[in-house]
């Protein structure tokens, strides 16, 4: 299990993931080791309020709540865990999200941006399964390996950054596909994806031509 791989951190980092990685042993190991957690609360999860914290007058008006509470484990639920539970509104999406730590010193609004970044984190990783060849690899050992995926993070860090400049509206699957196309090509990529219809006609028109002339290269300024 990955979370077994986190010991290796420092002591004092901050790890976020899915509540479907659900252990409170492993959270507790974390506890006396120093490693911060960050993770939402299962719907069906079952634990005890200890304290209330109060919430600071204009704290982020999503925050409803912020306690202490106790997660027990093991044989007999013998054991406990201790964490903080922060209840989080968020209008954008019209939804309650429980969020737990064992980190009491973070405000409750740095402890749910925390988790926000991880979903960008997630965006990310998608965006590269999708549009880039990481499903297998052209080598078999790891430098191979490791150039393959830092080259699919500069490409796709690329084209991030083009994306961001064009006044046409992209989904940035279409636009890798539609420049992958063109990769043979010599254009101006700005001006292309802009005007795709008109940069198309341009690039046939010159095509028929080179075509053309290359039929019979023996008769200069043949054309047919």
């Amino acid at each position: 299990m990955f979370l077994s791989e986190v010991f290796r951190l420092p002591k004092g980092s901050i790890i976020t993931f899915d509540k479907a990685y659900v252990d409170y042993e492993q959270y507790e190991a974390f506890t006396k080791s120093s490693i911060w957690y960050v993770t939402r609360l299962k719907d069906n999860a079952l634990y005890e309020g200890r304290e209330e914290f109060d919430i600071p007058d204009g704290a982020d008006s999503g925050v409803l709540k912020d306690e202490e509470i106790v997660l027990r484990y093991g044989e007999n639920k013998k054991h406990e865990h201790r964490a903080r539970r922060i209840a989080y509104w968020d209008s954008e999406k019209s939804r309650l999200f429980e969020f737990i730590t064992n980190n009491f010193e973070l405000t409750a609004e740095k402890v749910v941006l925390i988790y926000k970044k991880r979903w960008q984190i997630e965006l990310l990783f998608k965006q590269l399964k999708q549009n880039f060849p990481l499903k297998y690899f052209l080598g078999d050992n790891e430098n191979a390996i490791e150039i393959q995926i830092w080259a699919a993070l500069l490409a796709n860090l690329l084209l991030t950054l083009i994306k961001s400049r064009l006044k046409r509206s992209w989904s940035f699957s279409n636009m890798v596909s539609v420049i992958q196309q063109q990769l043979m090509n010599y254009i101006n990529i700005y001006y292309f994806l802009e005007d795709p219809e008109g940069s198309w006609r341009g690039i046939i028109k010159d095509n028929r031509l080179k075509y053309q002339n290359s039929l019979f290269p023996e008769m200069q300024g043949a054309y047919f």
